[in-house]
């Protein structure tokens, strides 16, 4: 349809422009909800090879899944029963020890722990820009912070049973969702659609298991290195089970994860225990990053989403800047299935010109 008229162009151009600002201001309002859905599907995507390994072993599909999904939340409610309470005690001594460190501060002890620890760390100036800080905080926005603080935690829990929810419902409707999405596909071009599809789901179930399986080796290493190996020698380490939750979760995060807890971890330490037994935490630290990135992080990730391993490192850096960590964690199965689609589609194509 030609418009010849100036001003009915306009005011279409107009319009146009209207409806792209309202698609895009409700899909800012959609956004959180829109990150529930993309996470449970990521995690049901993940879960659906379980389900189909149990499918060969001749279980029904509908018993696979519940199987599957009963074997989940065991894992996780043993995981909060078992896990928590340890956690939360250690928490508490946590907080208990706060005024003993303040006093060590106030006295020099710790002052002389780190500076035996770090002697190249200036603890004087660390001190005095700590001092000046507190002398300009605004104690009524403290509380507004706390307050925030303690809604975030409520909306993160809410969030989690959420994504739950979103998780069993999507593995057992995985298979009519995937059907459905099949017929939108033209009939001629729908084979070729079905077969890419499949693979990137086979990937994206694959790379969750692999971080998976990586997140496990990490704390349950450290779990066994920071409670009883290290303590056998005489270095004893406060609060192992809490660092190990710690190094378990970071490592879920790709690239990024588990540098970032190990500094945590060690820094916690620190804090707590003081030299050697910081010397030594940071040492097994530097050495399992080393093998996680040269040794189990390839082997595993290289089944997983078969892809190069700078696409890895620029996939989960674009990633996690656009979206967070959930940006990070979808960032790599991403990659694999933009790698698929050019192998698969674009190269061939090329080919035949």
């Amino acid at each position: 349809m030609k418009i010849h008229n100036p001003f009915l162009f306009g005011l279409l151009g107009g319009l146009g422009v209207l409806v792209a600002i309202a698609i895009g201001a409700t899909i800012g309002s959609l956004a959180t909800i829109l990150t529930y859905i993309g996470a449970a599907l990521f995690l049901a995507l993940g879960l659906d090879p379980l389900v189909t390994w149990l499918e060969k072993k001749k279980f029904p599909r509908p018993i696979a899944i519940a199987t599957v999904l009963v074997a989940v939340l065991g894992v996780f409610t043993g995981l909060v029963f078992a896990i928590i309470p340890v956690v939360t005690e250690q928490v508490q001594t946590a907080i208990r020890a706060t005024p003993g460190l303040i006093n060590a501060f106030i006295d020099g002890t710790l002052r002389d722990n780190i500076e035996k620890a770090v002697p190249w760390f200036d603890v004087q100036g660390a001190l005095d820009g700590l001092q000046g800080w507190l002398g300009t905080l605004d104690f009524t926005s403290i509380g507004g912070g706390v307050l925030s603080v303690g809604i975030g935690i409520a909306t993160g829990v809410t969030g989690t049973i959420i994504v739950l929810i979103l998780t069993i419902y999507f593995v057992s409707s995985l298979t009519s969702l995937k059907r459905g999405l099949y017929q939108l596909v033209p009939a001629s071009r729908r084979p070729g659609f079905i077969d890419l599809a499949e693979q990137v789901s086979a990937a994206v179930g694959r790379f969750v298991i692999g971080q998976g399986s990586l997140a496990l080796v990490n704390g349950a290493l450290s779990f066994i290195v920071l409670t009883l190996i290290y303590p056998a020698f005489g270095l004893p380490v406060k609060y192992s089970a809490l660092l190990a939750f710690i190094a378990f979760l970071g490592s879920l995060i790709p690239l990024v994860g588990t540098v970032s807890s190990s500094v945590i971890i060690t820094l916690l330490v620190l804090l707590f225990n003081g030299p050697p037994s910081v010397i030594a935490v940071g040492i097994y630290y530097v050495v399992y990053m080393q093998v996680e990135a040269y040794v189990l992080n390839p082997r595993i990730m290289a089944q997983a989403v078969r892809i190069p391993g700078a696409i890895v490192v620029i996939a989960a850096l674009a990633g996690g800047t656009l979206l967070g960590i959930l940006g990070a964690l979808i960032a790599i199965p991403v990659a694999a299935a933009i790698m698929l689609v050019i192998n698969q589609v674009f190269v061939p194509r090329q080919n035949d010109l």
